[in-house]
């Protein structure tokens, strides 16, 4: 989102929305979902729109371009007591003492400002939240589920509810499911970039525009030099090199929300009062290792080689990602003892 993220949409990143974590961090997150919610959540699905469950989507429109293309839904979020003022200055104020679970920084020069360049960390959170009107803030809270039994409740209905539209996870392990909370000033822009998580996006209060690209709009290659990275983060994109057709313009108020697929370019404005936003992310080992397939063409195509796109040909991508899921933590290694010897 998102801020990074899920950016406002979130996103992703060490050093902006959702850091990595360690494995154990990530079991715990899983084993946390009942296994009903998983695999026997009841349908929700009535006539041509899920009719029950926080969420109304269309069932044909989901079916079709799940995770391929932006789709609008509809909630029942704004209500609930959680996202009330009271309860955020709260939570905010508990956060203060995360520094690991938040990220706060200010608003970009343009949507194409270089994302990591926007000033950040200038203060914590209930202190940016008490100075929302009088300054340009975007204030994400990584993981609610973490730090308050209302939102891993909220967070696992509708994980379900998902599950429930597309049929379980179809034999994919989830890795990591995780929420964010992403509270803005008036006026403020969140810069361009793209996550690689699978999203759902709901605005709580207030208005946000926000310009969402199918992730069509990106070239291999450009997929290629980010997963090569083997790390939870943000990825850099050129604005200007994106197919305007290929934009998806939401205006988002409350009770408006919309799925960003994986690797979807997007950019966020705010409009005349403060903002708030909930998204929730997760990938599968599916999609993990699509972008391991994806580190490997990078090499592919280093030597020469015109590499088949992931998706193609799965018994390929499947030993891409293998060879990947060996040769990243031996790179990463060799690269930490070489900065060790220049330092020296």
């Amino acid at each position: 989102m998102y801020c990074a993220l899920f950016s406002d949409g979130a996103g992703s990143a060490r050093r902006g929305a959702f850091p990595r974590r360690g494995h154990a961090d990530r079991q715990r997150t899983v084993d946390a979902l009942p296994a009903v919610l998983l695999c026997l959540a009841d349908p929700v699905i009535g006539g041509t729109m899920s009719g029950q469950g926080h969420f109304k989507i269309d069932v044909s429109a989901f079916r079709d371009k799940f995770d391929r293309e932006p789709i609008d839904f509809l909630h029942d979020l704004s209500g609930l007591e959680v996202f009330q003022g009271a309860a955020l200055h709260e939570l905010a104020e508990m956060y203060d003492a995360h520094p690991l679970d938040h990220f706060v920084a200010g608003g970009a020069a343009s949507a194409a400002t270089e994302f990591f360049t926007v000033p950040r960390g200038q203060c914590k959170p209930s202190e940016a939240l008490a100075r929302l009107h009088t300054g340009e803030f975007r204030i994400l809270l990584k993981r609610p589920e973490n730090h308050h039994a209302g939102f891993r409740r909220l967070l696992d209905q509708l994980f379900a509810e998902i599950m429930s539209l597309r049929g379980g996870l179809r034999g994919e392990s989830l890795v990591r499911l995780e929420s964010a909370i992403f509270i803005t000033s008036a006026a403020t822009t969140t810069p361009f970039h793209f996550d690689p998580e699978i999203a759902f996006f709901s605005q709580i209060e207030g208005e946000k525009i926000y310009h969402v690209y199918s992730p069509r709009v990106l070239h291999d290659a450009d997929l290629e030099r980010f997963y090569l990275r083997g790390e939870v983060n943000i990825g850099q994109v050129d604005l200007r090199a994106c197919d305007p057709a290929l934009e998806v313009v939401y205006k988002l108020t409350p009770g408006v929300g919309f799925h960003q697929p994986q690797n979807s370019p997007h950019w966020v404005e705010t409009r005349a009062s403060r903002s708030v936003s909930f998204s929730f992310v997760y990938e599968t080992d599916a999609s993990r290792a699509r972008g391991r397939a994806r580190a490997c063409n990078y090499y592919l195509r280093k030597f020469g080689l015109e590499p088949v796109t992931p998706g193609r040909r799965p018994a390929a991508d499947a030993v891409k990602a293998a060879t990947m899921r060996m040769l990243i933590p031996v790179r990463r290694q060799v690269s930490a003892t070489l900065r060790s010897i220049r330092g020296r």
